[in-house]
């Protein structure tokens, strides 16, 4: 499991992404319990999430972020990766960011595919 911490923080709201490699829903249920053991995460307001198999199929979860899954999957996508999970945590700091969550999420799968990539 590769994880970035405090990749991101935009008006109280902080942000990490985590990821590794994943070849079923089953698999991805079981990468998401195991992140959640950290309390940390369990208690993040959001950790949405997607994968998309290699026979392309798409996974994506919003965990109440609505629509952060679609924007992580897009990005898999236009990157080529996949069987390979990436979530993205939320701790909601207290101030509305509209439209501009998309752009924090976009940020951490960034970040995500660039330290993966070395």
């Amino acid at each position: 499991m590769l994880q970035l911490a405090n990749v991101v923080t935009d008006r109280g709201s902080k942000y990490a992404v985590s990821g590794g490699p994943v070849g079923s829903r089953k698999e991805a249920d079981a990468f998401l319990k195991a992140l959640k053991r950290d309390k940390k995460f369990a208690k993040a307001t959001h950790n949405t999430w997607a994968v998309l198999l290699s026979d392309g199929t798409p996974l994506k979860g919003d965990d109440g972020e609505s629509g952060a899954g679609m924007v992580i999957l897009r990005m898999l996508e236009r990157g080529g990766l996949c069987d390979h999970i990436v979530v993205v945590t939320r701790w909601y700091g207290g101030v509305k960011l509209g439209g501009d969550r998309f752009r924090r999420v976009q940020d951490c799968v960034r970040a995500y595919i660039a330290a993966r990539a070395g």
